[in-house]
């Protein structure tokens, strides 16, 4: 049972798996390789049930509960390698969904399907560059930046070229979302502080020419924060439906520092979503109200229209008040005070007029008076129907078809490190793996990060000091050379007398 188990999961035939199953495993209740040990038993229905899993191998993966080739098994396990989703696994994919892309150099790696603890992966492997025409890309390198919690796990994808388009896609197992949760997670630290650039990622479905990526791709999701400038700080949130992408109408502020952050997106079966920032939600609300995927519910009358009767002014001028008399008064009167100059010349400077000043008597406009209006009605509401065209759809969350991710992007300052992608069902399990990989060293990388610039400040006044030594130093020398110099002239001015 168990050998045929294996070669649905690997998609091999019968005779290939025993081979595997005989050279790999040393009983039929223990599946070993190295120095970790997975117990576990058959069961009845085809599923394979593991007693336990190395916490260190969870760390570099996804725990998936609830495996199985034919059905979904509550206890069962299967921990997929970092190195990608396993070929032949549709039906597992389909119910649960997981997928993630491990970018630390110790990740897992999967050889003939059969988990090899500690063997290097190289990301570039299962990452695509896009070779769109017209566009120059900038590379991607593996480092876990200037500063980090840990050497190894905080390594990430970093832009490595000023004023560069990004183009970097990775495909995996298709899967639906149909009554499921989709939770899309990832990290971005632009430890470059950055000025202007995307740090935001983008969901496809499998039509998607990874060679050709561009920035007029059609995508089904596009999530993550945007900066430039002082004026656009914010966390994207665009849904392609039926073709057309809508923006988010809410304001979902981003993160501008240089430390990690971890950007969730939770869409629900219920047409509801979240927006969490380092496992914190900043925005929620549905899918309906807050994106114009729909045509509204309701829409103005066409056919109603204002009475001709109708008064909306609250107020009117009073019929019955007048101007008075003296009301009128000119703006500018000539200064009284003003005197002709006694060296004013009419032949030659002309006739003297004296300068125009303000009229303290001046009233401007007169304007009767406001009374309220005895026929205000209020303002007139247009009235509203049905929109014919509306039709609600309850699955607004719903994608058939989830199959790769991508990063499309334009930087001006690049060394943006992006990492732990994951996209998965299980809110529950995305919160705990955004906890075990970015929570688990952000302190860390704080410490770094306050430990360089503190030296950097030290540095900074050292060097001022230094400076500011030489300086001393150069005006104490002028002053010997100045006084050189008086001496000199003293002894001659002495030989000369």
């Amino acid at each position: 049972m168990k050998i045929l188990i294996l070669a649905a999961l690997l998609g091999v035939s019968f005779v290939e798996a025993k081979v595997m199953f005989e050279e790999t495993f040393s009983s039929a209740d223990v599946l070993a390789h190295g120095e970790h040990a997975l117990h576990g038993s058959t069961r009845g229905d085809g599923g394979v049930v593991f007693d336990e899993l190395p916490r260190d191998l969870v760390g570099e993966g996804v725990l998936v509960e609830g495996f199985s080739p034919r059905k979904l098994l509550k206890r069962s396990v299967f921990f997929i390698p970092a190195g990608g989703l396993v070929h032949g696994l549709e039906q597992f994919v389909l119910h649960v969904m997981v997928f993630i892309v491990s970018l630390t150099a110790a990740a897992l790696g999967l050889v003939h399907g059969l988990l090899q603890p500690g063997q290097l992966v190289d990301w570039d492997s299962r990452w695509v560059q896009s070779e769109h025409k017209g566009k120059e890309f900038g590379p991607f390198k593996l480092t876990p930046g200037k500063f980090y919690g840990d050497p190894e796990k905080d390594k990430g994808i970093q832009t490595g070229q000023d004023a560069r388009f990004y183009g970097l896609s990775s495909k995996f197992e298709p899967f639906g979302n149909k009554e499921t949760p989709l939770v899309i997670q990832f990290t971005v630290k632009h430890e470059q502080n950055i000025d202007c650039g995307g740090g935001y990622l983008k969901v496809f479905d499998c039509s998607l020419d990874q060679k050709d990526m561009h920035g007029e791709s059609p995508y089904l999701i596009m999530f993550g924060p945007d900066i430039c400038g002082p004026g656009t700080k914010k966390v994207h949130v665009i849904f392609n439906y039926k073709g057309k992408n809508h923006l988010i109408k809410k304001e979902v502020r981003c993160k501008d520092d240089v430390f990690s952050h971890l950007y969730t997106l939770i869409v629900n079966p219920d047409n509801t979503y979240e927006v969490l920032i380092d496992n914190e939600k900043v925005q929620s609300g549905e899918l309906e109200e807050d994106w114009d995927m729909l045509p509204p519910k309701k829409i103005k009358d066409p056919e109603a229209k204002k009475p001709d009767d109708w008064d909306d002014r609250p107020t009117i001028a009073d019929p019955e008040d007048t101007k008075p008399e003296d009301w009128d008064q000119p703006e500018h009167i000539p200064d009284p005070d003003a005197t002709k100059p006694e060296d004013w010349d009419d032949e030659m400077d002309g006739e003297w007029e004296p300068p125009m000043i303000d009229n303290p008597d001046y009233k401007g406009e007169w304007k009767p008076k406001q009374i309220d209006n005895p026929d205000y009605k209020g303002p007139w509401v247009h009235p509203e129907i049905d929109n014919p065209e509306y039709t609600p759809d309850p699955e607004l969350y719903k994608y058939d078809e989830i199959c790769a991710v991508g990063l499309d992007l334009w930087q001006v300052k690049s060394g943006t490190i992006f990492d732990n992608f994951l996209i998965t069902n299980d809110i529950e399990e995305a919160k705990r793996i955004g906890e075990e990989t970015w929570g688990a060293t952000k302190d860390g990388a704080k410490k770094m990060k306050d430990e360089q610039d503190e030296e950097e400040r030290k540095k900074a006044e050292e060097e001022a000091k230094a400076a500011e030594a030489e300086k001393d130093d150069d005006e104490d020398d002028e002053d010997i050379d100045d006084e050189d110099e008086d001496d000199l002239e003293n002894e001659i001015d002495h030989d000369e007398l």
